[in-house]
Order: C-alpha cells, then sequence, then structure tokens
C-alpha cells in the first residue's frame, strides 16, 4: 500500500526506513541552511527532531528560508518549522527550543539522548561548544560553513574541516578545531570564493554586515546535509 515514504522505501528499504523513523535528530539553527536540512529529513522519514532557534522570521529571511513567508513573518521559526514537520509527517515528534546556543545554555541539553547533531548555526563559539559537546557524547555531527556570498550551488562539497580551503570559516573552524585537540569534523562548506557584495548597508543585530544570500545556496547546502544524515543513519 502506497504511503508517504513510498518512494524513498523503494530506494532505501524497510529496513532502513525503521531506522529513520526511530531515529532522533538534534538541528541547532532553523534559517537558510537548518530548515531545509528539516525539511529534508522529514519527507525523508525521521522520525523525532529537537529544534533550536532563539530568532523569529524576518522579512529580509524570505528570499532563502523555507519557512519564510509573508504569513510567518514575527513569528519563532522554530514553530513554523514545527507545523512544517507535522504537516509533512504527523506521527513525528517535534520538540523546539526557543534559545540561541551557547557555552552558557549548552547545559541544557543532553546530546547522548541524539543519533545525529546538525550545526546549522553562525558563530564560530556555538559551533564549537555544539561539536565539543557531541564529541563527548559520541554522537555524529555535521557541521554547516558559510553559505553567504555565494553564488554557485555547484561548489559545495562534503569534507573533513582538515581537508577544508578557500571559505574564511573552515580556516577560523580549523584553527580553534586543532586548539581544542577536535581531530576531525564532517563539514559541508563552499569551495566558490566570497563574492564582494555589490550593495552594502544592512548589519545584523551584533552590529555586524549581513551577508548577501540566494534562494538557491544556502538551501543547497541544507538538502546536502540531509542527504549525509540519512546516508550515516542508514549506513549507506
Amino acid at each position: 500500500m502506497p504511503d508517504r515514504f513510498s518512494r524513498t522505501r523503494l530506494l532505501l528499504g524497510s529496513e532502513n526506513m525503521e531506522k529513520l523513523k526511530n531515529a532522533r535528530v538534534a538541528v541547532f539553527g532553523v534559517g537558510g541552511v537548518g530548515g531545509y536540512v528539516c525539511e529534508a529529513l522529514a519527507r525523508s522519514g525521521v522520525g523525532s527532531f529537537l529544534l533550536t532557534d532563539s530568532d523569529v522570521v524576518d522579512i529580509t529571511n524570505i528570499n532563502r528560508q523555507i519557512i519564510a513567508l509573508s504569513s510567518t513573518v514575527g513569528r519563532y521559526k522554530t514553530d513554523v518549522m514545527a507545523e512544517r514537520i507535522r504537516e509533512i509527517n504527523p506521527d513525528a515528534a517535534v520538540e523546539c527550543r526557543r534559545c540561541f546556543y551557547l557555552p552558557e545554555t549548552a547545559g541544557e541539553f543532553d546530546f547522548s539522548r541524539y543519533d545525529y547533531i546538525v550545526d546549522a548555526v553562525d558563530t564560530v563559539a556555538a559551533k564549537l561548544e555544539i561539536v565539543q559537546r557531541a564529541k563527548a557524547a559520541g554522537t555524529p555531527v555535521i557541521s554547516a560553513l558559510g553559505a553567504g556570498n555565494k553564488l554557485d550551488p555547484t561548489a559545495f562539497r562534503v569534507a573533513d574541516i582538515f581537508e577544508t580551503s578557500v571559505c574564511p570559516l573552515a580556516k577560523v573552524m580549523r584553527h580553534e578545531c586543532r586548539k581544542r585537540g577536535i581531530d576531525s569534523l564532517k563539514v559541508v562548506y563552499s569551495g566558490e570564493p566570497p563574492v564582494e557584495p555589490a550593495e552594502t548597508g544592512e548589519t545584523r543585530s551584533s552590529g555586524r554586515p549581513a551577508p548577501g544570500s540566494t534562494a538557491f545556496c544556502p538551501p543547497v547546502m541544507g538538502l546536502i546535509i540531509a542527504s549525509e544524515v540519512v546516508k550515516d543513519i542508514t549506513n549507506r
């Protein structure tokens, strides 16, 4: 009998679909990259999610975030994503945390509860804390590196952090991982040199210049990350 996941089952088989159904995945950052990670994992049959993000949907998110619509502006990203996941799969369990993951809030999370950790946040301190906690718990983790100021969606690659190049965020992460004794980390990064913005002026809440973004680069990174999670959970 056909069901919502029958086409995926044709490729992966019933045993692997059961693994995905029983999997618990924690996604940190539900924006341009993380939103598409959640979308693809939900459509792949992952059965349990933790969504962590402190932000609300902003009108500037509409150009690239799957949860961003005129009707969702001002709502918490975790809440909107949770609704989408439940629309895709009513049987999915979704837990939301409205907080920004930092060393100060890290103690609120038990990474040993999850089968996979996705780091889709955009601050180095938070990324390093997530990676360290995941490594300590023995839970697989994958990190998204820079997707801003990119125009070429074919330039994204899956690699160990110490095999990366070009990406400025990867350079910082390599240095910080060495300092902390982290000897490996699966990442998705772009080999495209950052594109110089044609215009400037917009800033983030932190005061830093906002990077330019497109409708295709952050989503592609998110979909690649989701594919790695599915392949690792199913041992393919």
